[in-house]
């Protein structure tokens, strides 16, 4: 009798010390995890998804690498855009303080042609130069590569800017931007081709 209560005091106690051990291991997990995203609480759950997104990106990149799906230069080439892509999200949210990110797209010189038809010449770009009536120059990012870094217009700036021009006729004349005082050219012979569902 005594040993059997003995054994079952045994049982009580083991399966508790496993409870409390099991309750300190959670809470370190749940303490390592909330390190983890107050480390990455610089920025907000829209910011947050889209560098997820780059980060499953280049997972997937990775991934084809391995199997020698694609070649060296392929992988190179989309790494550093994808390095480019992060690195200009984190800068716009930064200097924003804004939790969005627009639609990116980085391109390198030799790949122009892939957003424009008629490729423009990217020296003539300025900081938030509109191009082609869709895209919003943002800067050249240096990844291994320069990549030139465009927002695409949404809807209300495309509306917005089609207003402004019929408005402001005089200063659409060819080659010349939109409204020269406000310092925002726009191309007027270049057209966009349909957006690539890939990303970069």
């Amino acid at each position: 009798m005594t040993s059997r209560i003995s054994l079952s005091r045994f049982f009580v106690s083991l399966s508790g010390l496993l409870l409390l051990s099991g309750t300190m291991l959670s809470g370190t997990a749940i303490a390592q995890r909330a390190t983890e995203l107050s480390s990455g609480s610089e920025f907000g759950p829209v910011v947050s998804a889209y560098l997820g997104y780059l980060n499953n990106e280049q997972e997937v990149v990775d991934d084809r690498a391995s199997r020698r799906e694609i070649t060296a230069l392929y992988y190179r080439r989309n790494s550093n855009r994808i390095r480019a892509l992060r690195q200009m999200a984190m800068r716009l949210a930064r200097q924003s303080g804004n939790d969005y990110v627009p639609e990116l797209e980085a391109v390198a010189l030799d790949e122009f042609g892939t957003l424009f038809e008629t490729p423009p010449k990217p020296t003539s770009f300025r900081a938030n130069e509109i191009v082609g009536n869709k895209f919003r120059f943002l800067a050249v990012v240096h990844s291994a590569e320069p990549f030139y870094i465009f927002a695409r217009l949404d809807p209300y700036e495309q509306a917005e800017l089609m207003q402004r021009q019929k408005t402001e006729p005089a200063s659409l004349s060819a080659g010349t931007g939109l409204g020269a005082a406000s310092g925002q050219g726009v191309s007027q012979t270049t057209t966009t081709r349909p957006r690539r569902a890939a990303p970069k």
